[in-house]
């Protein structure tokens, strides 16, 4: 179960990735667009018991820290802020790593559900207005070991 070890480790991680780090690494993420790249350090939820907790009761999360949901398949996915603390950004991606659409700056503690999109496999969750404040948009990419198949290859690959 690698969200129990890492969901300490983001509560505590340094607060800043250089942007220009861009290491293919289970806890990094980049995120590339035109308007450049940023890179986070992220605890990844890949179990069904990891993403039903998700952020749930974490109190803080360092500036470039978040979680990173993957599911086996793309499917429609729909997210809540129950017993979440901080506002958070999600960034909802097809199986290539596409950015498909993004919430800003969810409520917490708010259950009103979020739907991301029907063709969904990966969620970016970010500390809310951090998406927008980098510019980061639909059509930018995310890069991780975990993205891509080779049924569908990542749209940014790790090499």
């Amino acid at each position: 179960m690698r969200l129990a070890a890492l969901a300490l480790g983001i509560a505590l991680a340094p607060g800043m990735v250089a942007a220009g780090s861009a290491a293919c690494a289970p806890d990094r993420l980049t995120v590339r667009g035109d308007w450049g790249q940023a890179s986070f350090k992220v605890a990844v939820a890949d179990e069904a018991a990891e993403r039903a907790q998700g952020l749930m009761n974490v109190p803080e999360m360092p500036r470039m820290a978040g979680m990173l949901f993957v599911y086996e398949t793309p499917q429609p996915v729909s997210f809540w802020m129950r017993n979440t603390l901080i506002p958070l950004d999600m960034i909802f991606a097809e199986a290539d790593g596409t950015i498909a659409s993004i919430h800003a700056r969810a409520t917490p503690l708010d259950e009103t559900p979020i739907p991301g999109g029907d063709d969904i496999q990966y969620v970016l969750e970010i500390n809310g207005g951090m998406a927008a404040r980098l510019g980061i948009a639909p059509g930018d990419t995310l890069r991780h070991p975990d993205i891509g198949s080779e049924e569908v290859p990542a749209a940014d690959p790790c090499d």
